[in-house]
Protein backbone atom coordinates (compact mmCIF):
# COMPACT_ATOMS: atom_id res chain seq x y z
CA UNK A 1 0.00 0.00 0.00
CA UNK A 2 1.59 3.39 -0.74
CA UNK A 3 1.62 6.13 1.59
CA UNK A 4 -0.59 9.22 0.45
CA UNK A 5 -0.32 12.93 1.19
CA UNK A 6 -2.91 14.79 3.17
CA UNK A 7 -3.40 17.98 4.08
CA UNK A 8 -0.94 18.72 6.77
CA UNK A 9 1.34 15.81 6.27
CA UNK A 10 1.49 12.30 5.15
CA UNK A 11 0.43 8.97 6.16
CA UNK A 12 3.44 6.20 6.62
CA UNK A 13 3.39 3.34 4.52
CA UNK A 14 2.98 -0.03 5.86
CA UNK A 15 3.69 -2.23 3.21
CA UNK A 16 5.11 -5.53 4.60
CA UNK A 17 7.38 -5.86 1.59
CA UNK A 18 9.03 -2.41 2.85
CA UNK A 19 9.22 -1.24 -1.12
CA UNK A 20 10.40 -4.71 -2.67
CA UNK A 21 8.35 -4.92 -5.41
CA UNK A 22 9.65 -7.90 -6.59
CA UNK A 23 8.21 -9.74 -3.35
CA UNK A 24 5.00 -7.90 -3.39
CA UNK A 25 4.02 -9.10 -6.96
CA UNK A 26 5.25 -12.84 -5.65
CA UNK A 27 2.99 -12.58 -2.74
CA UNK A 28 0.05 -11.45 -4.99
CA UNK A 29 0.77 -14.51 -7.05
CA UNK A 30 0.29 -16.79 -3.77
CA UNK A 31 -2.83 -15.06 -2.62
CA UNK A 32 -4.39 -15.80 -6.42
CA UNK A 33 -3.21 -19.63 -6.02
CA UNK A 34 0.05 -18.84 -8.41
CA UNK A 35 3.76 -19.96 -7.01
CA UNK A 36 5.70 -19.82 -10.40
CA UNK A 37 6.67 -16.40 -9.39
CA UNK A 38 7.67 -17.03 -6.13
CA UNK A 39 10.06 -20.48 -7.12
CA UNK A 40 11.60 -17.78 -9.65
CA UNK A 41 11.71 -14.82 -6.90
CA UNK A 42 13.41 -17.11 -4.88
CA UNK A 43 15.75 -18.07 -7.74
CA UNK A 44 17.04 -15.04 -8.31
CA UNK A 45 17.50 -13.99 -4.92
CA UNK A 46 20.17 -16.43 -4.52
CA UNK A 47 22.40 -16.33 -1.72
CA UNK A 48 21.75 -13.34 -0.25
CA UNK A 49 20.79 -14.24 2.85
CA UNK A 50 19.36 -11.48 4.86
CA UNK A 51 17.19 -10.48 1.80
CA UNK A 52 16.05 -13.92 1.05
CA UNK A 53 15.01 -14.57 4.81
CA UNK A 54 13.31 -11.25 4.56
CA UNK A 55 11.39 -12.78 1.39
CA UNK A 56 10.69 -15.73 2.87
CA UNK A 57 9.13 -14.49 6.07
CA UNK A 58 6.67 -12.46 4.31
CA UNK A 59 5.99 -15.11 1.86
CA UNK A 60 5.39 -17.83 4.66
CA UNK A 61 2.53 -15.41 5.84
CA UNK A 62 1.11 -15.62 3.06
CA UNK A 63 1.50 -18.94 1.84
CA UNK A 64 0.22 -19.97 5.45
CA UNK A 65 -3.64 -19.63 4.28
CA UNK A 66 -3.09 -20.76 1.21
CA UNK A 67 -2.39 -24.53 -0.64
CA UNK A 68 0.00 -22.51 -2.37
CA UNK A 69 3.47 -24.06 -1.59
CA UNK A 70 2.25 -27.33 -1.12
CA UNK A 71 1.01 -27.27 -4.53
CA UNK A 72 4.58 -26.32 -5.62
CA UNK A 73 5.52 -29.25 -3.28
CA UNK A 74 3.21 -31.56 -5.42
CA UNK A 75 4.70 -29.63 -8.65
CA UNK A 76 8.21 -29.82 -7.89
CA UNK A 77 9.06 -32.09 -5.03
CA UNK A 78 12.66 -32.20 -5.07
CA UNK A 79 12.94 -27.93 -5.63
CA UNK A 80 14.92 -27.04 -2.33
CA UNK A 81 13.68 -23.84 -2.08
CA UNK A 82 9.50 -24.96 -2.07
CA UNK A 83 11.15 -27.09 0.90
CA UNK A 84 12.43 -24.45 2.82
CA UNK A 85 8.93 -22.01 2.04
CA UNK A 86 7.02 -24.89 3.33
CA UNK A 87 8.76 -25.70 6.81
CA UNK A 88 8.19 -21.29 7.57
CA UNK A 89 5.25 -21.75 6.27
CA UNK A 90 4.57 -24.34 8.92
CA UNK A 91 5.92 -22.53 11.25
CA UNK A 92 3.49 -19.81 10.75
CA UNK A 93 -0.02 -21.75 11.15
CA UNK A 94 1.31 -23.39 14.10
CA UNK A 95 1.77 -19.78 15.84
CA UNK A 96 -1.48 -18.78 14.16
CA UNK A 97 -2.79 -22.53 15.74
CA UNK A 98 -1.83 -21.15 19.14
CA UNK A 99 -2.86 -17.70 18.59
CA UNK A 100 -6.52 -19.11 17.95
CA UNK A 101 -6.75 -21.67 20.99
CA UNK A 102 -5.02 -18.98 23.70
CA UNK A 103 -1.66 -19.27 24.85
CA UNK A 104 -1.42 -22.24 27.51
CA UNK A 105 -4.65 -24.20 25.81
CA UNK A 106 -1.98 -27.66 25.36
CA UNK A 107 -1.02 -27.25 21.84
CA UNK A 108 -0.81 -31.03 21.07
CA UNK A 109 2.95 -31.69 21.17
CA UNK A 110 2.74 -34.23 17.99
CA UNK A 111 1.58 -31.00 15.66
CA UNK A 112 5.33 -29.06 16.76
CA UNK A 113 7.17 -32.66 17.01
CA UNK A 114 5.83 -32.57 13.06
CA UNK A 115 6.65 -29.03 11.92
CA UNK A 116 10.23 -29.88 13.59
CA UNK A 117 10.81 -32.70 11.14
CA UNK A 118 9.51 -30.36 8.09
CA UNK A 119 12.48 -28.05 9.12
CA UNK A 120 14.80 -30.27 9.50
CA UNK A 121 13.96 -31.90 5.88
CA UNK A 122 14.32 -28.51 4.87
CA UNK A 123 17.58 -28.06 5.95
CA UNK A 124 18.50 -31.51 4.14
CA UNK A 125 17.43 -30.31 0.64
CA UNK A 126 19.06 -26.77 1.09
CA UNK A 127 21.79 -27.66 3.22
CA UNK A 128 23.60 -23.82 2.88
CA UNK A 129 20.15 -22.14 3.66
CA UNK A 130 20.17 -20.45 7.17
CA UNK A 131 16.25 -20.12 7.15
CA UNK A 132 15.51 -23.61 8.29
CA UNK A 133 16.96 -22.77 11.56
CA UNK A 134 15.71 -19.86 11.63
CA UNK A 135 12.21 -22.02 11.65
CA UNK A 136 13.46 -24.51 14.23
CA UNK A 137 14.30 -21.43 16.64
CA UNK A 138 10.97 -20.19 15.86
CA UNK A 139 8.75 -22.88 16.61
CA UNK A 140 10.96 -23.89 20.26
CA UNK A 141 9.47 -21.48 21.69
CA UNK A 142 6.04 -23.09 21.45
CA UNK A 143 6.92 -26.08 23.45
CA UNK A 144 5.46 -25.63 26.72
CA UNK A 145 8.68 -25.95 29.12
CA UNK A 146 11.04 -25.05 25.67
CA UNK A 147 13.62 -27.55 24.21
CA UNK A 148 16.66 -28.92 25.58
CA UNK A 149 19.62 -26.83 26.43
CA UNK A 150 21.39 -29.60 24.09
CA UNK A 151 18.95 -29.35 20.72
CA UNK A 152 18.18 -25.30 20.98
CA UNK A 153 22.34 -24.77 21.08
CA UNK A 154 22.66 -27.25 18.33
CA UNK A 155 20.21 -25.46 15.98
CA UNK A 156 21.58 -21.74 16.91
CA UNK A 157 25.05 -23.11 16.25
CA UNK A 158 24.07 -24.67 12.90
CA UNK A 159 22.03 -21.22 11.96
CA UNK A 160 25.63 -19.16 12.58
CA UNK A 161 27.53 -21.95 10.69
CA UNK A 162 25.72 -20.91 7.39
CA UNK A 163 25.08 -17.01 8.40
CA UNK A 164 26.77 -15.74 11.91
CA UNK A 165 25.19 -12.70 11.64
CA UNK A 166 21.54 -13.30 10.43
CA UNK A 167 19.30 -11.01 12.40
CA UNK A 168 16.06 -12.80 12.45
CA UNK A 169 17.37 -15.78 13.97
CA UNK A 170 18.63 -13.93 16.69
CA UNK A 171 15.48 -11.61 17.02
CA UNK A 172 13.95 -15.43 17.82
CA UNK A 173 16.55 -16.86 20.25
CA UNK A 174 16.30 -13.53 21.97
CA UNK A 175 12.30 -13.90 22.08
CA UNK A 176 12.93 -17.87 23.37
CA UNK A 177 14.96 -15.79 26.27
CA UNK A 178 12.35 -13.49 26.97
CA UNK A 179 10.73 -13.17 29.93
CA UNK A 180 7.00 -13.71 27.51
CA UNK A 181 8.63 -17.71 26.91
CA UNK A 182 11.08 -19.64 28.54
CA UNK A 183 13.81 -17.14 30.60
CA UNK A 184 14.03 -13.81 32.13
CA UNK A 185 14.28 -9.75 31.14
CA UNK A 186 17.45 -9.88 32.66
CA UNK A 187 18.85 -13.32 30.48
CA UNK A 188 17.38 -11.49 27.29
CA UNK A 189 19.32 -8.29 28.02
CA UNK A 190 22.61 -10.33 28.84
CA UNK A 191 21.75 -12.45 25.21
CA UNK A 192 21.28 -8.77 23.61
CA UNK A 193 24.50 -7.52 25.11
CA UNK A 194 26.56 -9.80 24.17
CA UNK A 195 25.48 -10.74 20.52
CA UNK A 196 25.86 -6.53 19.79
CA UNK A 197 29.50 -6.22 21.65
CA UNK A 198 30.62 -8.83 19.39
CA UNK A 199 29.14 -8.14 16.24
CA UNK A 200 31.55 -6.16 13.77
CA UNK A 201 30.57 -2.75 13.23
CA UNK A 202 28.17 -1.78 10.23
CA UNK A 203 25.77 -5.36 11.65
CA UNK A 204 22.17 -4.53 12.29
CA UNK A 205 22.29 -7.26 15.26
CA UNK A 206 23.47 -3.74 17.32
CA UNK A 207 19.42 -3.22 17.80
CA UNK A 208 19.05 -6.33 19.62
CA UNK A 209 18.86 -4.05 22.45
CA UNK A 210 16.20 -2.18 21.64
CA UNK A 211 14.11 -4.69 20.40
CA UNK A 212 14.90 -6.10 24.42
CA UNK A 213 13.31 -3.12 25.68
CA UNK A 214 10.35 -3.63 23.16
CA UNK A 215 9.84 -7.13 24.15
CA UNK A 216 9.90 -6.07 28.18
CA UNK A 217 7.58 -3.13 27.63
CA UNK A 218 5.58 -5.50 25.91
CA UNK A 219 5.42 -8.19 28.75
CA UNK A 220 5.05 -5.76 31.10
CA UNK A 221 2.22 -3.33 29.83
CA UNK A 222 0.10 -5.79 28.35
CA UNK A 223 0.07 -7.96 31.47
CA UNK A 224 -0.90 -5.34 33.85
CA UNK A 225 1.91 -5.33 35.39
CA UNK A 226 3.13 -1.69 35.01
CA UNK A 227 1.33 -0.45 37.85
CA UNK A 228 3.24 -2.45 40.60
CA UNK A 229 6.45 -0.32 39.40
CA UNK A 230 7.91 3.27 38.36
CA UNK A 231 7.71 2.29 34.03
CA UNK A 232 7.75 5.95 33.36
CA UNK A 233 11.55 6.30 32.61
CA UNK A 234 11.62 2.71 30.79
CA UNK A 235 11.91 4.61 27.32
CA UNK A 236 14.46 7.37 28.34
CA UNK A 237 16.39 6.41 31.88
CA UNK A 238 20.25 6.85 31.71
CA UNK A 239 20.99 3.41 30.52
CA UNK A 240 18.20 3.73 27.56
CA UNK A 241 20.09 6.39 26.22
CA UNK A 242 22.96 4.91 26.35
CA UNK A 243 22.44 1.73 24.30
CA UNK A 244 20.46 3.78 22.01
CA UNK A 245 23.79 6.24 21.02
CA UNK A 246 26.04 3.27 21.21
CA UNK A 247 23.67 1.36 18.87
CA UNK A 248 23.40 4.64 16.25
CA UNK A 249 27.41 4.67 16.80
CA UNK A 250 28.07 1.05 16.26
CA UNK A 251 25.50 0.19 13.60
CA UNK A 252 24.54 3.77 11.89
CA UNK A 253 28.16 4.79 12.21
CA UNK A 254 29.83 1.91 10.55
CA UNK A 255 27.04 1.10 8.02
CA UNK A 256 28.33 1.96 4.24
CA UNK A 257 26.71 5.15 2.80
CA UNK A 258 23.00 5.01 0.53
CA UNK A 259 19.79 4.25 0.79
CA UNK A 260 18.25 1.73 3.17
CA UNK A 261 17.58 -1.82 1.57
CA UNK A 262 13.59 -3.63 2.50
CA UNK A 263 15.75 -6.16 4.59
CA UNK A 264 16.83 -3.24 6.78
CA UNK A 265 13.70 -1.15 7.06
CA UNK A 266 11.96 -3.67 10.09
CA UNK A 267 15.31 -2.87 12.49
CA UNK A 268 15.56 0.94 11.45
CA UNK A 269 12.27 1.44 12.65
CA UNK A 270 12.71 -0.20 15.78
CA UNK A 271 15.91 2.36 16.55
CA UNK A 272 13.77 5.27 14.79
CA UNK A 273 11.10 4.46 17.98
CA UNK A 274 13.67 3.60 20.35
CA UNK A 275 15.44 6.98 19.21
CA UNK A 276 12.51 9.57 19.46
CA UNK A 277 12.02 8.19 22.56
CA UNK A 278 14.90 8.74 23.99
CA UNK A 279 14.99 11.85 22.89
CA UNK A 280 17.98 11.75 20.12
CA UNK A 281 15.84 13.95 18.25
CA UNK A 282 19.23 14.54 15.69
CA UNK A 283 19.58 10.78 15.41
CA UNK A 284 15.53 10.03 14.65
CA UNK A 285 15.87 12.63 12.04
CA UNK A 286 18.73 10.79 10.21
CA UNK A 287 16.54 7.88 10.96
CA UNK A 288 13.48 9.03 9.74
CA UNK A 289 15.06 10.12 6.62
CA UNK A 290 16.89 6.86 5.81
CA UNK A 291 13.04 5.38 6.85
CA UNK A 292 11.46 8.25 4.40
CA UNK A 293 7.73 6.65 4.35
CA UNK A 294 8.35 3.13 4.72
CA UNK A 295 7.05 2.19 8.40
CA UNK A 296 6.55 -0.94 10.73
CA UNK A 297 3.65 -1.54 13.07
CA UNK A 298 6.17 -3.01 15.33
CA UNK A 299 7.27 -1.27 17.61
CA UNK A 300 5.47 1.90 16.70
CA UNK A 301 1.60 0.07 17.48
CA UNK A 302 2.97 -1.07 21.40
CA UNK A 303 3.01 2.86 22.28
CA UNK A 304 0.04 4.12 20.37
CA UNK A 305 -1.90 3.93 17.38
CA UNK A 306 0.72 3.10 14.81
CA UNK A 307 0.80 5.69 11.94
CA UNK A 308 -0.19 8.46 14.32
CA UNK A 309 2.71 7.26 16.27
CA UNK A 310 5.12 7.19 13.25
CA UNK A 311 4.04 10.72 11.87
CA UNK A 312 3.64 12.65 15.20
CA UNK A 313 7.48 11.92 16.07
CA UNK A 314 8.61 12.30 12.31
CA UNK A 315 6.98 15.88 12.05
CA UNK A 316 8.72 16.26 15.75
CA UNK A 317 11.72 15.73 15.32
CA UNK A 318 11.89 17.53 11.74
CA UNK A 319 10.62 20.24 14.08
CA UNK A 320 13.57 20.55 15.91
CA UNK A 321 15.86 20.86 13.13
Amino acid sequence: MAAHRRRGGFLPDFDPAFGDRPLADAVHDIVIGRWQGVRDLLRATGDDWPLRTHRLRLLSHAAAGSSAVEAWRAAEPHDPDAAVLRAATEVVRVFHQVIAAGRGSGLDEARLDATVLVALDAAEVHPADPMPWVSLLTVARLYETGVSRRELWRWWDELRRRDPYNIEGHVQLLRYYSARWHGTHGRMYDFARDVAGAAPLGSPLQVLVQIARVEEYRYVTEGGRAAVRDFGRHWHHELAVTDVRRTWDRWIGGRPPGPAGPEEIGELNYLAHAACYAGLNDEARRLFGLLGTRAARVPWSYTGDAAAEFTRWRAHVRATS
